[in-house]
């Protein structure tokens, strides 16, 4: 069982802490205190190609935890690491030390000032958290980075980030007004402007001696700093004497908080930070630019700023490839071309006039024609379109990194600056530095600054890190040529430490290090960051050095489509099976996570419901994939997928797929977990709950004869206690119902064979009617008869007579008992492949049921066949919406005045088969359709009915269903395709909600 609480030692009960620093916490802090392996290899690893295992990890419950724990680390002397989302590029957030975490409960707005357009929070706050707070008042954050739904301010403050509209709004340094710190010596101050210190305060003196730091390499602050908007790296030593074009302070005061921002943590630890902000712009417009050639996006780049843009970003011909392979994305991104560009760049106007902003639009399409572009624009006037397509872009980095091989595209030189009038050359040439190593670059992100994150295609584990240093040597002399800054926005780190001294000089580097002595004389605070770092390539901070092996595994399903070669130059990809990968492709699909964390978001997308209820690594998408990824190279025991650790890191993974949909690499954790249920159960057995539900479609006729027994029983308490205490359900939970039998009760001439030539004159239709609508609710699959009847099809069913119906497998699948389930599959697929031979469609009601066969079928191992029946195979809305498009539905409905609240199951999301549920709702008319923007119902199949998960189960129903129906009118009708989702919000709301298919005959002419 795992706690939702939150509270204390090892998320490992079984581990005991090992150390003394890890037993005085455990007795002096509210918070969590985790010394386990796993948990210590789940924050191993950012967003970098790093690993390091940490000391230990804690999470603070409030601020006196944070004084104890650096007190606790100060006198153990334990290098201290401070930790926000862990979305890190260059290996800041990574290191042998006490990791503390702030993202759980650090994290709130602390003061707010509207009329001064100022706020204060803790560094745990999430940034869209905080504009969605701010947005009431008209006002925003504005230095919107990419990862804005998971990065927290402490990290970004740390980081001094900056954001598509740096151009308008500047980065960290120009939007952090103070910070509350505490230092090395566990002294605490607010750091703020310099005039305004205590004149005998220990912060004062601090500034003084930073000041003479300062002073004394004065001509190389002025000679060696970029003059450039995006430069990150080092400390802002020029705070005295502003180097950056852009005035840290609008009035020229000098701040000391500016020397924190940047600093990665490695001067102080912030308590709370003091934010400046700005209006929210009342309107927006975009214009997309089609270039022929990437060199002339970026040439042109120079004369688009001259329109006063408040965004101009890059998206490149890989990254427009790689998000048309994206079912999320493709629709978005398709909208947004003209014919076969090389690169395309977003241009964004903002402001309180919408008609100024749309004569900015129209400035831009003359201006491509004054330069040779006319008819180059597609222009974006509303905000929907916009916000969508600011998504995929935001999405880059996961985007890109959906690359399958070993092969990845890796930061290190990914966000070097230049001076636009140098930005088309210095990218021309860098491109022939990729290709004189064999290999191409991805470009996107931020040409209105000169900054574009390019990331070369390595394989660190062969000869990548090699190339690294010869890529990154030659780059440097590309950015000093032109006059850039080699950090632009994504820091030091392991990964560009060793530049500090390059691009400043060993003089600025002194002075660095005095200021880093200064603060913390005995480098406890995140050292080996900025100064005294590593090499860049150094092999024992590799996440997958050249030593990196995968332990040999035979896995149930066929992932040979991820275990494959790719060409870094052209992009070609080997056959299945290519790349001799030991697990046969599992391991390199579990390795597609990337460590962004955008599965850390709280948007209206399903990723990660676990996560939204815990917020507990353990419970993430990314921590269950590093969790996997140690298992498999075998860096957490030798139990493999069996193990405990992989056991207790899906615990409450719901296998809703969100995470197949919403990562913009695909990450599958349902089918990962599949794989991991069957290998625990292979070794430990089958519990009597699990074998229950797997063999529910086997003995659901025999259920059926005893149902109302079982009614009796469940009306007697102190018989249905024990009975379910014994199986491991929740008492709270009333048995399955099994009341009809709507394959055995139909009329043998609708069990139809699929033998014979069909009659031309009557289109055939397939209805595989699921257990559950077959046995427990009936009513959907007759009402979904009636209506494809009503529509002129003849229907057929999944079942011949004297026979068990046709199963998709999917209750073996959740039990661990995949041999049985690939039996099911393969007989639905043998009977079913005359009907799509036929050309005949597959019609299922049941999302987590029909979906299968789009889906696990394809991984059997069924070759061509699956494929064919996978493309037969919809959803009950989909289908009619097919067949209405190609005018083959002739349905007429009555009005049915009303409001109807839709709630869509996981896997309608994850296949984008929410929309035609929407559509067809739309038919009806008179019919108010209102989808609920929500996460995963929570009962997930058998996990709502588990005694040890009933209480997460409701927590996840609560985050936003739930509350939705509440707040319904009671004549509302309530929508949901799924049997579990059904099933929740009766129990959770005391209402019913009913299939789409019930509705539709209800509306029947």
């Amino acid at each position: 069982m795992t706690s939702l609480t939150g509270k204390n030692v090892s998320s490992d009960a079984r581990v005991k802490p090992e150390t003394e620093l890890a037993a005085r916490l455990s007795r002096e802090i509210e918070g969590q205190v985790l010394f386990d392996r796993a948990s210590r290899g789940r924050y191993s690893t950012d967003a970098s190609i790093y690993q390091v295992m940490p000391v230990g990890v804690v999470i603070p419950r409030h601020q006196r935890d944070m004084t104890t724990v650096l007190e606790a680390a100060r006198d153990a002397r334990v290098a201290i690491l401070a930790r926000g989302a862990g979305t890190s590029q260059c290996g800041q957030t990574v290191g042998e030390a006490l990791v503390i975490d702030t993202t759980r409960w650090l994290n709130q707005v602390v003061d707010f000032d509207a009329e001064a357009r100022t706020v204060v929070v803790e560094p745990g706050i999430v940034l869209d958290h905080l504009n969605a707070w701010l947005k009431p008042h008209g006002l925003w954050y504005p230095v919107d980075v990419s990862t804005s739904a998971q990065c927290t301010i402490g990290g970004m403050t740390g980081n001094n980030s900056c954001g598509s509209r740096s151009i308008r709004y500047g980065n960290m340094v120009h939007n952090v007004l103070g910070v509350d710190a505490w230092l090395a010596d566990g002294s605490e101050g607010h750091f703020g402007f310099v005039d305004e210190l205590p004149e005998r305060g220990p912060l004062r003196a601090l500034a003084e001696r930073v000041k003479a730091i300062a002073s004394g390499v004065a001509p190389e602050i002025r000679e060696h700093f970029p003059k450039v908007l995006r430069r990150v790296g080092g400390y802002n030593l020029d705070l005295f004497d502003c180097q950056n074009p852009k005035p840290y302070d609008p009035d020229g005061r000098v701040n000391l908080a500016h020397l924190l921002v940047g600093s990665e943590g490695t001067l102080g630890v912030s308590r709370r930070i003091t934010l400046r902000l700005s209006p929210l712009p009342e309107h927006k417009v975009l214009g997309v630019i089609n270039f022929p050639t990437f060199y002339q996006a970026m040439e042109f780049t120079q004369h688009i700023v001259t329109l006063d843009p408040t965004a101009v970003e890059l998206v490149d011909r890989t990254m427009i490839d790689l998000s048309l392979e994206n079912p999320a994305f493709r629709p978005v991104i398709e909208k947004a071309l003209i014919g076969q560009p090389q690169a395309v760049l977003l241009v964004e106007f903002a402001g309180q006039d919408r008609a100024t902003q749309l004569a900015s639009l129209k400035r831009l399409t003359e201006l491509m024609a004054d330069l040779g572009l006319p008819g180059s624009v597609v222009e974006m006037p509303e905000p929907a379109e916009q916000a969508a397509l600011w998504n995929v872009r935001k999405a880059g980095l996961n985007i890109m990194m959906s690359m399958k091989g070993d092969g990845k595209p890796v930061s290190f030189i990914e966000d070097c600056a230049v001076p636009l009038e140098h930005l088309a050359e210095y990218t021309d040439k860098l491109t022939e530095v990729f290709h004189r190593h064999g290999t191409e670059g991805t470009w996107y992100a931020h040409a209105s600054v000169g900054t574009l994150h390019v990331r070369p295609i390595l394989d660190m584990r062969r000869g990548g890190a090699e190339k690294m240093r010869e890529i990154a040597e030659q780059a440097s002399v590309l950015v000093r040529e032109y006059k850039g800054a080699y950090s632009g926005e994504h820091g030091d780190g392991l990964c560009r430490g060793e530049w500090v001294a390059w691009q400043f000089g060993e003089t600025l580097n002194d002075a660095f290090r005095a200021v880093k002595s200064a603060f913390d004389p005995s480098y406890l605070l995140n050292p080996g960051k900025i100064v005294d770092t590593p090499k860049m390539d150094d092999e024992r901070f590799f996440r997958f050095p050249s030593r990196y092996q995968r332990i040999p595994l035979t896995p149930l399903f066929d992932w040979s489509a991820w275990n494959v070669t790719r060409d870094p130059l052209t992009g070609a990809l080997g056959e299945p099976g290519s790349a001799g990968d030991a697990t046969h492709g599992l391991a390199m699909a579990v390795e597609m996570c990337n460590n962004n964390g955008h599965c850390r978001k709280f948007d209206a997308g399903t990723m990660c419901p676990s996560y939204r209820i815990t917020k507990d690594e353990q419970h993430l998408t990314r921590g269950r994939a590093n969790t996997l990824r140690l298992v498999l190279s075998g860096q957490l025991g030798e139990a493999g997928l069996a193990g405990d650790e992989v056991k207790e890191a899906l615990d409450l993974c719901v296998s809703c797929k969100g995470c197949k949909r919403d990562c913009p690499t695909g990450v599958d954790m349902a089918k990962f977990k599949i794989e991991a249920r069957a290998a625990r159960a292979k070794v430990k057995g089958l519990a009597l709950r699990d074998r229950l539900v797997g063999e529910m479609p086997r003995y659901a006729p025999w259920a059926r004869k005893f149902a109302r027994l079982l009614d009796a029983v469940e009306r007697l308490e102190f018989l249905s206690r024990p009975l379910k205490k014994t199986l491991g359900l929740a008492p709270e939970r009333r048995f399955p119902a099994f009341t009809g039998d709507f394959l055995g009760e139909s009329h043998p001439s609708a069990t139809s064979s699929a033998q014979g030539p069909a009659d031309q004159a009557t289109r055939e239709v397939v209805l595989f009617v699921d257990t559950f609508n077959n046995y427990m609710e009936s009513d959907n699959a007759r009402a979904a008869k009636q209506v494809l009847e009503a529509a002129g099809y003849r229907v057929h069913l999944n079942v011949k007579p004297g026979e068990r119906p046709l199963c998709c497998g999917r209750t073996y699948l959740s039990s661990g008992q995949f041999d049985k389930a690939r039996a099911e599959a393969k007989r639905s697929l043998e009977a079913l492949m005359p009907f799509v031979e036929r050309g005949v469609a597959i019609v299922g009601l049941e999302p987590s049921c029909l979906l299968s066969l789009r889906d696990e079928f394809l991984q059997y191992g069924f070759g061509d066949e699956a494929r064919a029946l996978a493309e037969s195979a919809f959803l009950f809305e989909e289908f009619l919406v097919r067949a209405r498009e190609v005018g083959e539905l002739p349905l007429e409905l009555k009005p049915l005045p009303g409001r109807a609240l839709l709630h869509g199951h996981c896997h309608q999301k994850a296949f984008d088969a929410l929309r035609p549920v929407e559509q067809v709702l739309g038919w009806i008319p008179q019919l108010e359709v209102e989808t609920i923007q929500s996460s995963c119902c929570g009962m997930a199949g058998s996990f709502g009915y588990e005694a040890e998960h009933y209480e997460a189960s409701l927590k996840m129903a609560e985050l936003s269903l739930l509350p939705a129906i509440r707040e319904a009118e009671e004549g509302a009708v309530l929508v949901a395709d799924g049997t579990s989702c059904r099933h929740q919000i009766r129990d959770g709301s005391g209402r019913e909600a009913i299939h789409v298919a019930r509705l539709l005959v209800q509306a029947l002419a």
